[in-house]
């Protein structure tokens, strides 16, 4: 499966961002999905995960109450919803897709990844 990110930009704090994660070459539906961040300087990070169905999500606690993670297995995407965004939220955003049978937080269950967008929060 192919992954492609978009959805990235510069925003303010406190502002909002939609990123999408659209799947190509398989169907999305057949994995786990996960987004994965890298600010400036630091190593990749999780920010959340969804399971198949998309009745289970997990988030890092740093973004808790703040983004959110969703999927529309009919179109193949996999988005997060970032609101009340922080200057510690700029980074480079991931998605990500796990063959595997549980939703996991770490980088080395997944098996495809995609490009990465950039989110700049300014001050």
């Amino acid at each position: 499966v192919q992954l492609q990110a978009s959805g990235g930009g510069l925003v303010q704090t406190g502002g909002s961002l939609r990123l999408s994660c659209a799947a190509s070459g398989r169907s999305s539906s057949g994995y786990l999905m996960g987004w994965f961040r890298q600010a400036p300087g630091k190593d990749r990070e999780f920010v959340a995960n969804i399971n198949r169905r998309g009745d289970y999500t997990y988030y890092v606690d740093s973004v808790k109450g703040r983004f959110t993670i969703s999927r529309d297995n009919a179109k193949n995407t996999v988005y997060l919803q970032m609101n009340s965004l922080k200057l510690e939220d700029t980074a480079v955003y991931y998605c990500a897709a796990d063959r595997g049978a549980a939703p996991s937080r770490q980088i080395k269950d997944y098996d495809y990844w995609g490009q990465g967008t950039l989110v700049t929060v300014s001050s």
